[in-house]
């Protein structure tokens, strides 16, 4: 069972995650011949402000 782990910002839409857990799932079945059913993706999203671009918060750096 193929399990993928995604971290991104926070800001995204629930269609977007769903494409990207569906995109992400069908490469990881076609680059494997993992049945789609069996794969697994985690999505953790971070709050702006725990991550760090250049010494600042993406917060910061993105405002």
């Amino acid at each position: 069972m193929p399990i993928a782990q995604i971290n991104i910002l926070e800001g995204r839409t629930d269609d977007q995650k769903e494409m990207l857990i569906r995109e992400v799932s069908e490469a990881i079945s076609r680059s494997l011949g993992a049945p789609m059913e069996s794969v697994r993706i985690i999505i953790n999203e971070m709050p702006k402000q725990n991550f760090g671009i250049g010494g600042q918060s993406a917060k910061t750096v993105n405002r």
